[in-house]
């Protein structure tokens, strides 16, 4: 699915009632992730079920998420955990020689595929929060040999980064893991140059979901209770000042009955169902304006802008 689209400048991001906020509050919820992405990151894939639901978070061994890296140039079996809900660094447009950025990096699976692209005259800089990931992504990187590849510690909501400093954001399956999703898409902003973009694959809510769905916290970890709606999430990148959205891919993510009976009654279920409510995966694109574009946009014609 691919779609253009521009979102209303009506939707109000509200700082201190976030609709997406579950009962945990916001250092409970990045404690959660990082013991059980440190927890991940210890063991090899074939002990993770696939997807961001790994079976440390109650999912069981069924592949919800994840898509295919293998075929992709630049794969590294030793970084994929299939942690991931998409494949944004295939709907990047990284050019050779570019700087790309990596949020929430990992083992550095979508880093190593970034770094075939931009070459031996690009960079690529992974963002995790989880020690024992960059950890494993810097081993990784070491026996790899790249000198152009590197991996800081840091939060998304306040990134270890320069100011326009990428000509290329990618994220896979970690933004609905992030308390203020409002923040850490700011910071996105502030690092990309001017004339830059992203490429981002996350989760989102389709409809409603019970809010015992939402509130589980080992849920949570498994990328549902963190995702918001689809049309909010896409205005708040808006919102932001990104622009030229499109919607590069969107599939439908089915969790097994056996699953959701873990946090719903048979009645619930049967609502659940009958709603019509879905999780989704999409794959999002937006540009930071340039200077240039946003004189003209603005309808500029001050001294600054005009002879």
């Amino acid at each position: 699915m691919s779609d253009t689209f521009e979102v209303s400048d009506t939707f109000k991001i509200k700082l201190k009632n976030k609709m997406y906020m579950t009962t945990l509050n916001e250092q409970n919820i990045k404690e959660t992730v990082q013991e059980k992405y440190g927890e991940i990151a210890e063991k090899n894939r074939t002990e993770i079920s696939a997807g961001c639901c790994g079976t440390s978070c109650g999912c069981g061994d069924v592949d919800l998420m994840a898509d295919d890296y293998s075929t992709l140039q630049g794969y590294v079996a030793d970084a994929d955990l299939g942690l991931g809900c998409g494949l944004p660094t295939e709907f990047a447009k990284i050019k050779p020689g570019d700087t790309v950025i990596d949020l929430g990096s990992g083992a550095g699976n979508d880093a190593f595929v970034a770094r075939s692209v931009v070459g031996e005259t690009g960079r690529v800089i992974g963002i995790d929060f989880t020690q024992k990931m960059i950890d494993r992504a810097r081993q990784n990187a070491e026996k790899l040999k790249y000198s152009n590849v590197e991996f800081r510690l840091g939060d998304l909501e306040d990134m270890p980064v320069y100011d326009s400093m990428a000509d290329v954001v990618v994220s896979n399956c970690v933004l609905n893991l992030v308390p203020n999703k409002a923040r850490a898409f700011q910071e996105t902003f502030r690092v990309l140059k001017p004339g830059g973009h992203f490429s981002i694959s996350d989760i989102v809510i389709d409809g409603k979901l019970p809010e015992d769905l939402k509130q589980a916290a080992e849920l949570y970890v498994g990328c549902v209770a963190g995702a918001i709606n689809k049309m909010d999430y896409l205005d708040l990148i808006y919102q932001t000042g990104f622009r030229k959205l499109k919607l590069q891919k969107e599939k439908v993510i089915s969790l097994p009955d056996e699953t959701v009976a873990q946090y719903l009654n048979e009645e619930e279920m049967k609502l659940y169902k009958d709603s019509g409510a879905r999780i989704l995966s999409i794959t999002v694109y937006g540009e930071k304006p340039d200077k240039l574009a946003v004189k003209e946009e603005k309808g500029c014609c001050g001294p600054e802008c005009c002879n």
